[in-house]
């Protein structure tokens, strides 16, 4: 049976890598406290768009396929799911629901694991948040994201023992240990993916669970940026983090710190995006430059995409002209024009009022309803 002890992280050499991020987290930190006081409405906006985004991004993960159309009526406007890959859909987005607005009172405790577990898992299934009676396998990938070498979690007959070994020994860590908190949390994920202890839905639950114990310990930057959509786009690097750290893991001489590393640069690309998400607002109230935006090697078009794509709220055609002073107001209209007919952006208010921000994951209506759908 493997033993858990995470004592280890008090005496760790930690790699200067590493290092050097947790350092920029706690700065970017520091910067989103006051982001967010003067700012509320545009930090309730990305988490819309990030939960959003997340349920996407898992949802390609574990290789499920919806059109975007079917993806937001079930996602954003709560259509009845038609098949299992959109019951899968709704059941995340509930389940990631139920994170952020109970993270305060949700646990790392057996029952509120299988409760997330039973919230994102259809009720067709009938292994709704129970651990696995058959033991189950985790496919292998190589740095490439092609199929590798398998890993063999903990056996079906020693989970429940070995989950309660891991939920004590990450208390008891949490509780006891001088080290850094955030070095703890991927230590945690890592062995409970190595358990695997559900038949199926454990890659989504180690990502819920990521959620959950960012929250609880003020790392919420994956609220605002999908945690999930950064590691789809590094999938390949996610893997081959997974593969090193899990090496010898039965024995309990695996190396954390491939793992640790990975996860912690992911939290610091959610952070380092919100911080470019607010380098258009308004100068008079948290200006940090606009260089992004002025570059001179990028053209008229790109520049006003730039500032449009990455800001956190609305934007007139008025403040464009401000921040781009040497581009034509006429050429300023005719891109925005340009824009919204493209279907990147969309306008809120009509004339010298007319706002744009960026559209994303925004549900166009259907020609015709189906009243079966309803």
């Amino acid at each position: 049976m493997r033993h858990f002890d995470y004592s280890f992280l008090e005496s760790a050499a930690i790699p200067a890598r590493l290092a050097k991020m947790i350092g920029e987290i706690g700065e970017f930190q520091e910067r989103e406290k006051v982001l967010k006081k003067t700012f509320p409405d545009a930090f309730i906006g990305l988490e819309i768009v990030a939960k959003g985004r997340s349920v996407k991004c898992s949802n390609d993960l574990e290789g499920l396929t919806l059109s975007d159309f079917r993806f937001n009526e079930v996602v954003f406007r709560d259509w009845s799911p038609l098949n299992q890959a959109e019951k899968e859909t709704v059941g995340y987005r509930d389940a990631l629901n139920l994170v952020f607005s109970q993270w305060n009172e949700l646990d790392i405790r057996e029952s509120d694991i299988c409760r997330l577990h039973e919230t994102m898992t259809p009720k067709t299934r009938t292994n709704r948040g129970r651990y696995k009676d058959s033991d189950n396998v985790i496919m292998g990938f190589d740095i490439s994201g092609e199929p590798g070498a398998d890993f063999a979690p903990m056996p079906a007959a020693q989970t429940a023992e070995a989950m309660k070994g891991l939920i004590l020994a990450y208390g008891e860590a949490r509780d006891n240990l001088a080290a850094d908190g955030l070095l703890l949390i991927p230590c945690f994920i890592l062995d409970f993916l190595c358990v695997h202890p559900f038949s199926e839905g454990n890659g989504k639950i180690s990502r819920l669970l990521s959620h959950l114990l960012l929250n609880k310990n003020g790392f919420d930057a994956g609220r605002y940026i999908s945690f999930e959509e950064q590691i789809n786009k590094n999938k390949a690097s996610y893997f081959q983090a997974f593969k090193e750290s899990s090496k010898d893991w039965h024995t309990g001489n695996n190396d954390y710190f491939p793992f640790v590393t990975n996860f912690v640069a992911t939290l610091l690309t959610c952070h380092r995006l919100i911080d470019k998400r607010f380098a258009y607002v308004d100068g008079e109230k948290g200006d940090r430059g606009f260089t992004i935006v002025r570059g001179r090697g990028a053209n008229n078009r790109e520049r006003i995409e730039s500032a449009l794509l990455n800001s956190p709220v609305p934007i007139s055609k008025r403040r464009l002209c401000q921040l781009l002073p040497d581009v034509k107001p006429t050429a300023v209209r005719t891109i925005l024009k340009a824009m919204l007919k493209a279907g990147l952006i969309t306008q809120v208010g009509l004339a010298r009022s007319a706002k744009y921000f960026r559209r994303e994951l925004t549900a166009k209506k259907p020609r015709r309803e189906n009243p079966k759908e309803k």
